[in-house]
């Protein structure tokens, strides 16, 4: 760990932000858990062992580091560079969609472009303000498949102020940090979690959007992903049949669950290509975004029972 020792000389917040600026690109870190860049994650990451706000100032940044503070830089900086830990996974926090969550390595650490159309309410594909005329005596109904940390879920509730949601996840673990951040947000009355794997445990119900981040990598991808990658559970990234295994699931069983005039916006990234090529005939809309990501489909309930047949005769 001595290679990380701060240098006598490198006193002040700014400073010390610097020299791990350099220490990141010296080492070749993977940024993409949180900042695309050596500068951004040296400054959240020091800012944090210096018990700074993620927004600090100008003026911060000529604070003195304190003789602790400087020992938890040492330790954090060992973690992600020798051991490769994700910026997340060291500080706990991570932001989706403008909100914090807490995170650990049971889950996935929040990434997904969906959050963009949440932001726009899955506009134009879902038309909220024609639902809401027409159905003024209930809530709206959303199902958030694979959910993790709860990210989606808790940014849906958000948007959507009456809405109900269905958080649903196989693991145990990760429904525990989605509790935890369904509580940070104060949405426990319309958030709920489901512990399931897929649909098997989740009561038959109607839901009228269908979302998920399902694990859709497949072996060889996860095997070639840079090591911070590998800090994440694999349980929330590997898929098997070309990452499509619960991607299909959900199209099969979306047929059973889905609001007549309901959508399911379903990311697979990489395996879109997969997916196109196993269904040929389906015209999936794939979705394009602002902030960068792809692999993003979306299908209608009409389309959802159309092809309904086709669905399940695949593998």
């Amino acid at each position: 760990m001595s290679s990380y020792c701060i240098p006598p000389q490198v006193t002040s917040l700014r400073e010390v932000i610097l020299w791990a600026e350099a220490l990141f690109k010296k080492n070749n870190l993977y940024f993409g858990h949180g900042t695309d860049n050596a500068l951004d994650e040296a400054a959240y990451l020091i800012s944090y062992c210096a018990e700074k706000p993620v927004d600090f100032t100008d003026d911060d940044l000529l604070d003195v580091l304190t003789a602790s503070q400087r020992k938890k830089v040492e330790e954090v900086l060992y973690q992600r560079i020798t051991n490769k830990v994700p910026v997340a996974y060291i500080t706990g926090k991570a932001y989706f969609f403008g909100l914090e969550f807490n995170v650990n390595q049971n889950v996935l650490i929040p990434r997904s472009p969906i959050a963009e159309l949440v932001g726009e309410q899955f506009s134009p594909w879902f038309d909220y303000t024609g639902w809401l005329n027409n159905n003024k005596n209930r809530a709206l109904s959303i199902l958030d498949m694979c959910s993790g940390s709860g990210c989606i879920a808790i940014a849906c509730a958000t948007v959507f102020e009456n809405a109900e949601v269905d958080a649903v996840d196989i693991s145990e673990q990760a429904l525990k940090v989605a509790n935890i951040n369904i509580n940070k947000h104060h949405l426990a009355n319309r958030v709920k979690v489901v512990q399931s794997d897929m649909f098997t445990d989740l009561p038959q119900k109607k839901y009228d959007i269908i979302v998920s981040n399902p694990p859709y990598v497949t072996q060889s991808e996860i095997d070639s992903l840079p090591d911070e990658y590998h800090s994440e559970p694999e349980l929330g990234l590997y898929a098997a049949n070309n990452g499509l295994q619960f991607a299909i699931i959900i199209l099969q069983q979306a047929f059973y669950y889905l609001a007549d005039n309901g959508i399911v916006v379903v990311e697979v990234g990489n395996s879109a290509q997969a997916l196109q090529a196993l269904f040929p005939e389906i015209p999936f809309t794939w979705l394009e975004f602002e902030m960068g990501g792809d692999g993003v489909f979306v299908l209608d309930a009409a389309q959802i029972r159309q092809y309904h047949a086709q669905f399940l005769k695949a593998i």
